[in-house]
């Protein structure tokens, strides 16, 4: 009997980040950011903002990405969203956005951005796939190496 793609696919479990999740994310965001990483302190730091939202990926029953915005008024940042490289290229980075994007949703937000190297066409695919729009370059915004940012957002609501 064949199996369907779906029961092909790996398992993705989506769910609010925990503390206990901390040492996951430091791991993921060091393998996919290296200097430029947010360290474990930060993270935590972050978890613990009445501002920030973050979202963790279970797939093969461990922590295998994660992403995370801030929310200003009825505006979204996302500022990270990082799978570890065994895990790319299975879903895992999109159904993180688009948890991203029913929070957003969830909480009335106009829109959500981030910002995506030039040079990390994969990203810039996800989000264009995800409904992002391409609205500016931030020159020079990237370290490790000095790159542009693509400035990219997904417009939620109507401006009235």
């Amino acid at each position: 009997m064949m199996q369907s793609k779906q029961e092909t696919e790996k398992k993705i479990d989506i769910r609010p980040m925990q503390p206990e999740d901390i040492p996951h994310a430091t791991l993921i965001e060091h393998e996919s950011f290296g200097e430029s990483a947010w360290s474990e302190q930060s993270l935590k730091a972050e978890l613990e903002r009445a501002d920030a939202v973050l979202f963790c990926a279970r797939a093969e029953g461990r922590i295998a990405g994660y992403a995370g915005m801030r929310t200003v008024l009825d505006e979204g940042y996302v500022n990270d969203i990082a799978v570890l490289p065994a895990f790319r290229r299975q879903g895992i980075g999109l159904a993180l956005v688009e948890a991203l994007v029913r929070c957003a949703r969830e909480k009335g937000l106009r829109f959500l951005t981030l910002e995506a190297r030039e040079s990390n066409r994969t990203a810039i695919h996800l989000y264009e796939k995800a409904g992002f729009q391409d609205v500016g370059v931030r020159r020079g915004f990237y370290d490790f190496p000095k790159e542009d940012a693509r400035l990219m957002t997904l417009f939620l609501q109507e401006e009235g």
